[in-house]
């Protein structure tokens, strides 16, 4: 058909074709934490060097652990470690063939969210407050 005019139109859907829904998120969430757990390990790499090079290196080290930034960013951590964990035994329930309906699905993916979201809480209370 030459000449012919195609429309004007995506060649594929994109971000604001799809209405958002959790199982999207959960799928995002996992690739962001999945990258945000290396930049931990790599932090946790930086702090077990620190403390094997003296306490003039661990001193600051810990001193920003404790401060407010260093307190989130532990919170963080443990909430990326829980959620990953969470959307990873997710991913192998899915695997075996269960929990694929679409209402499961969403309900798992809140479950993962909470989850990542309790888990820095109950490990903050539990140190805290645990023998």
């Amino acid at each position: 058909m030459a000449g012919a005019t195609r429309p004007q139109r995506p060649l594929s859907p994109h971000v604001q074709v799809w209405r958002w829904h959790v199982t999207m998120l959960t799928s995002i969430l996992h690739r962001v934490t999945g990258v945000a757990l290396y930049g931990a390990a790599l932090g946790l790499a930086l702090w077990l060097m620190a403390a094997a090079a003296g306490a003039e290196v661990f001193g600051p080290t810990h001193e920003f652990l404790l401060s407010p930034i260093g307190q989130v960013a532990l919170y963080l951590i443990v909430a990326a470690v829980a959620y990953h964990l969470a959307n990873g035994i997710r991913h192998l329930v899915f695997d075996s063939g269960a929990g694929l309906q679409p209402a499961d699905a969403s309900t798992s993916a809140w479950f993962a969210i909470f989850f990542a979201i309790a888990a820095p809480i109950g490990l903050w209370a539990l140190v805290t407050f645990g023998g």
